[in-house]
């Protein structure tokens, strides 16, 4: 009997159901979410009872979104009386056992990473006939404190009323409860009603109980049930004294907040991206923002303002009180911020210290920002010499925190950069409430009340981080650790700051509560590992991996699956084992709801038609008869694939692809070759990606696989771009022209450049490197190539491993030439779906054109995202003949 599929997603839920199925053909009887918080340390768990209606099986998927800095500790499966537990291992030992699953035909796509604030885990499995399944997940998380509260997050989108649905939060705060409210959209019309709130001094719950009828009638509910969130706001009770600190087993955690204290005024430099590449809505949104900040200093502060391309702009040189006039000369130098050249990254930073470090204040806590979008492209473009310089100069006397807009940005070099400097890095998400996310930001480190803050412990060892830079009004700062031979007499906390002009010590014999918590320890384990994470990124050699051996020692012993660690979940009889992956906020974003790669950002991926794949693992997406299951960045994602006949598409192909996981750190995609059968040779194509506007769906077309193309090319500058299709994966060379006499050419043997008074070659295995041929400036990375003439910025990837490389061109700067031309300069689509009983066809500029569900690798970004698409023949995509892009080479 052939298998239906059937998609079940669920999370603090979101459950969402393939559009084919008839409804009454499975039923969510049972969705409950159990959360209890103690310590603000939350423990969830999610549990869905799905039945299947019909006399065939079905494969049922459970798809969870879950907050970012959770760790899942728990996954189970019940299912005929057997219960399938998954198992935490060591990555490496997971990916083996995963690899021995492909070898024996059974197999799972995995693809992850992170959305703005939750990550999300799919897998599936088949229902019997008119049998039930059961799925259960735990996660935990601790709560952080922001501008004065904390908050529990709840999404569900179940995609039709449960007739049994409920959200059960208990709350136990040794400090006492200050206050508790819900908001959210799960909160509004009659959804209302169906919440109830209990609080009663250190206790509070909150049930959610919506009936059928109500499910339907919230802001953004409908026939189809609730979408929104539900969000749990409570904050403890605070005073003056060493805060919250309890004991159990030997463990401690403490939560020092204190209130009532004095504000320090602040010195505080933006330092502010206007390169290029920060143009349209990036810099108006910028601006917007940094006229509300400065609205909001205080008259005892002073502050800086800086703004960089290729050089560096001040607006005054010297810090200066932020009084009416000086508020309102920087607020209209805001305003005038206009964006263009490169990104000196490096030289603003040096600047933005030194401004801070000649202008000292007795008595006021100091503050460097940086807003950036991109990599370094001008003065010094080595990270790590970066790093170095940037440290020399603060010399740990005030924290970096740095502020990446959108994607393009190397986040993982601004979170190094700003944990080598006690600050924190943040990225800010281009979408329409970017000023908002900025003003947010700086409002968490707007009023700072302590200074080098030290926590001390006297009988304790294994402590987690004890030393702080400033901690601000509305934030907390959080310790746990091992009383030494679990003796409480001898355990005695205390804190040292600076407040304003004067040290100030915190202690109180009475402050240690002794409690029959367990979650004490399991605190100490999550604080412990999430803070080994972030000192790996800042060392290397042994101490690294000193680092890197706890922290995999303790997430296999509690349980966690973290970055170092992976669930496996193994299945019934003849399914495939499964392995769940931690994602990192430093990977690709996710291609779909609200994100853009980008303008000018253009995806081609390659599929050699009439290539037949075997039973393997591919990375991203999974494809059945039918019904596309494709993965996406923010998924911690389970999927089988299947056999594929690539002429007519209905199965999963994205990519050749070694079974591993490509999004995570550690692990790196390898390319393997397909034969294509030789019953049916046919010429390869490559299949390419075009954004299209205002919908969720690019599209796509294939174009020969042995082409040259005409990439880009601007008249008013005779810059010209032009590629070598390598006929079975992307590009083996890629050539830049401008000017009348230079060259810059990137192939698989690195990157050279020509012009009349010099030649000069560097291959990719050379360190990082800056070249420059007139008006360019051309830097080498490990595995790109970054070149910039005047307004237009191009970057060259290098995918795969020796043997197996090819390269991929993305446009991250479009020129302000309107006559410009070739594949990269192609404007997103504008396009509407005109849906049939049999087919779906896209109107574009009033022509009806027949297309297909596809799925493609965009190799715009490194590790490649698979995207959905609408596969559409190539001259409907380009809007004119094929030959004005290419000239097929023999």
């Amino acid at each position: 009997m052939e298998r239906t599929v059937l998609r079940v997603s669920i999370f603090g839920l979101l459950l969402a159901f393939g559009t084919t199925q008839p409804k009454d053909d499975w039923e969510i009887y049972s969705f409950h979410i159990n959360s209890t918080v103690s310590s603000r340390y939350a423990t969830t768990i999610i549990t869905s009872r799905v039945v299947n209606r019909k006399d065939e099986s079905q494969e049922i998927e459970f798809h969870v979104r879950i907050p970012k800095n959770a760790f899942i500790s728990k996954f189970r499966m019940f299912m005929d009386g057997q219960v399938y537990d998954g198992v935490v291992k060591a990555k490496e030992a997971a990916q083996q056992q995963y690899s021995d699953a492909v070898s024996r035909g059974e197999s799972a796509g995995i693809v992850s990473s992170v959305g703005r604030t939750l990550e999300e885990f799919k897998t599936s499995v088949t229902v019997a006939a008119l049998k039930k399944v059961t799925f259960e997940l735990t996660y935990e998380e601790l709560l952080k404190r922001t501008l004065g509260k904390y908050e529990l997050q709840i999404h569900a989108r179940p995609m039709q009323p449960v007739k049994d649905f409920k959200v059960d939060v208990y709350i136990q705060e040794n400090a006492g409860i200050n206050f508790i409210d819900v908001k959210g959209g799960l909160s509004t019309g009659a959804l209302a009603n169906a919440i109830t709130q209990t609080h009663a001094d250190k206790q509070a719950s909150v049930y959610f109980y919506p009936t059928e009828d109500q499910q339907k009638t919230c802001d953004s509910c409908g026939e189809d049930g609730m979408n929104g969130d539900l969000i749990i706001v409570y904050d403890v009770n605070r005073d003056r004294s060493l805060g919250d600190i309890k004991t159990s087993s030997g463990y401690f955690v403490h939560h020092f907040a204190p209130s009532e204290l004095q504000r320090i005024p602040k010195n505080v430099v933006f330092v502010i991206d206007k390169s290029g590449s920060m143009h349209g809505k990036k810099i108006e949104q910028t601006r917007t923002a940094l006229i509300h900040i400065l609205n909001d200093l205080a008259e005892d502060d002073f502050f800086g303002l800086i703004t960089f391309d290729s050089s560096v702009s001040y607006w005054k040189r010297e810090l200066v009180q932020a009084d009416s006039q000086n508020v309102k000369s920087a607020k209209e130098f805001a305003g005038s911020i206009r964006e263009q050249g490169g990104t000196n990254i490096n030289q603003a930073l040096l600047d933005g210290s030194r401004m801070l470090n000649e202008n000292p204040r007795k008595g006021s806590a100091s503050i460097l920002i940086l807003l950036t979008d991109g990599d370094p492209t001008s003065g010094v473009t080595n990270l790590e010499q970066i790093n170095r310089n940037v440290m020399e100069a603060i010399q740990g006397k005030f924290p970096l925190y740095c502020l990446g807009f959108g994607f393009d940005v190397n986040f993982s070099f601004l979170e190094k950069l700003s944990l080598l400097n006690n600050g924190v890095a943040r990225r800010i998400y281009a979408d329409a409430d970017a000023d908002l996310q900025l003003k947010g930001f700086y409002d968490e480190v707007a009023n700072p009340l302590l200074t080098d803050v030290t926590m001390i412990y006297n009988g304790a060892g294994n402590l987690t981080q004890t030393n702080f830079s400033q901690y601000y009004n509305g934030s907390e700062i959080v310790v746990a650790g091992q009383i030494t031979d679990n003796n409480i007499e001898t355990f005695v906390p205390r804190v040292v700051a600076i407040s304003r002009n004067a040290s100030i010590v915190f202690s109180d014999k009475n402050s240690t509560t002794k409690s029959t918590d367990s979650n004490i320890q399991r605190v100490w384990a999550y604080l412990t590992v999430k803070q080994l994470l972030e000192k790996e990124l800042q060392y290397s050699g042994d101490e690294k991996e000193k680092m890197r051996n706890e922290t995999l020692r303790l997430s296999l012993k509690y349980n966690f699956v973290t970055p170092l660690t992976s669930m496996v979940v193994t299945k019934p009889t003849k399914e495939k084992t499964e392995v769940l992956h931690k994602p990192s906020e430093g990977g690709p974003p996710p291609p779909h709801g609200g994100h853009s790669h980008g303008q000018g950002n253009f995806g081609m991926a390659a599929f050699p038609r009439g290539s037949s794949i075997s039973t393997q693992a591919r990375v991203g997406t999974s494809y059945r008869r039918g019904r596309p299951h494709y993965g996406h960045p923010g998924y911690h994602q389970l999927l089988p694939s299947v056999p594929v006949a690539m002429p007519d598409m209905d199965y999963d192909m994205t990519g050749r692809f070694k079974p591993v996981a490509v999004d995570l750190p550690m692990i790196r995609p390898t390319i393997l070759p397909v034969t294509p059968p030789t019953s049916r040779p046919v010429e390869p194509d490559i299949r390419f990606l075009l954004q299209a506007e205002k919908q969720s769906l690019p599209l796509c077309f294939d174009i020969p696989a042995r082409s040259m193309l005409r990439l880009l090319y601007l008249p008013s500058t005779g810059l010209s771009v032009n590629g070598a299709l390598d006929g079975m994966r992307g590009f083996n060379w890629i050539v830049v022209n401008f000017s009348p006499s230079i060259t810059i050419t990137v192939d698989l043997g690195g990157v050279g450049i020509k012009d009349v008074q010099v030649s000069r070659m560097v291959s990719w295995q050379a360190d990082h490197e800056t070249l420059t041929a007139g008006s360019a400036t051309v830097i080498k990375r490990d595995t790109e190539v970054d070149i910039a003439v005047g307004e237009t910025r191009l970057i060259i990837l290098r995918h795969g491993f020796t043997g197996e490389e090819f390269l991929w061109p993305v446009l991250r700067q479009r020129s302000s030439d309107n006559n410009a031309g070739g594949i990269l300069a192609l404007k997103p689509a504008i396009y509407e779906e005109v849906h049939q009983p049999l087919s779906t066809k896209l109107k574009i500029k009033d022509q009806e054109i027949s297309v297909s569900r596809s799925v493609a690798p965009d190799y715009s970004f490194s590790p490649a995202v698979v995207l959905p698409c609408w596969l559409i023949p190539a001259e409907s995509a380009l809007q004119a003949p094929l030959a004005d892009f290419t000239h097929i080479s023999g």
